[in-house]
């Protein structure tokens, strides 16, 4: 007999491939799984975490589980991850191409990128991410010396907030975001597999340290078909 919460994965599998519950839909919460199944609170946890790992569901705020589409790369809109840590859980053969690192120090762009008049340099980085060996989001980011002093190669090509935070100390705080979509451009199309597709999804991001310093600046563009951008909203009574 198979282990309880491998039982609870099944049940609950079962009834999304079937669409008792929807795309979109919530699952209910944790203390209501466990009532329903008579199981303990870590069984139902560990069942959902099977559930995300094969991408029937999304965890967002307050560990809310709703019901994504199977096969969308699922991008959660209101988390800082890096790509390494957004494709932990994933069974997909990832890989990342660093285009190009540089030190740029034109003044003009600095300050049009950050608002900031005394900054001097600014690291220039730009990386291709392929999945299951197509190129599908590239990533510019622009990083302030005056936080992060040094950047190596290596970082580049694995983790740079794994870097940051676990060799330079640094603690990441937020970010704010916006998401738009846009007409492909020239290095759209050179970096990317572009396929038919005509527009891409571009996140535009700054990042700011638990002090509130802003360290990043970061462009991300998305081929459109392989995304599904994810949050979890909660109606609040005026």
């Amino acid at each position: 007999m198979s282990s309880k919460y491998v039982q609870v994965y099944n049940a609950l599998k079962k009834q999304i491939e079937s669409g008792e519950y929807a795309i979109g839909e919530a699952l209910p919460a944790e203390a209501v799984l466990q009532e329903k199944f008579r199981v303990s609170r870590d069984t139902v946890r560990k069942s959902l975490g099977m559930l995300e790992n094969q991408g029937y569901i999304q965890k967002g705020r307050g560990r809310t589980a709703v019901v994504v589409e199977r096969g969308a790369y699922n991008f959660p809109f209101a988390e800082i991850l890096s790509f390494k840590e957004l494709n932990a859980h994933l069974s997909r053969q990832t890989e990342t191409e660093v285009e190009n690192l540089e030190i740029l120090s034109d003044r003009e762009t600095i300050e049009n990128l950050f608002e900031d008049d005394e900054e001097r340099e600014v690291y220039d980085l730009l990386r291709v991410r392929l999945i299951e060996g197509e190129r599908v989001i590239v990533d510019h980011d622009y990083f302030k010396r005056s936080v992060v002093k040094n950047l190596p190669l290596r970082a580049c090509r694995d983790s740079v907030y794994a870097y940051l935070e676990n060799e330079l100390g640094l603690e990441i705080g937020y970010a704010t975001k916006e998401i738009v979509v846009e007409d492909a451009t020239e290095d759209d199309k050179r970096y990317l597999d572009m396929k038919e597709y005509g527009l891409v999804v571009v996140v535009r991001s700054y990042t700011y340290t638990k002090d509130n310093q802003l360290f990043q600046y970061t462009e991300s563009r998305h081929r459109p078909d392989y995304f599904r951008f994810v949050e979890v909203a909660q109606r609040k009574k005026l």
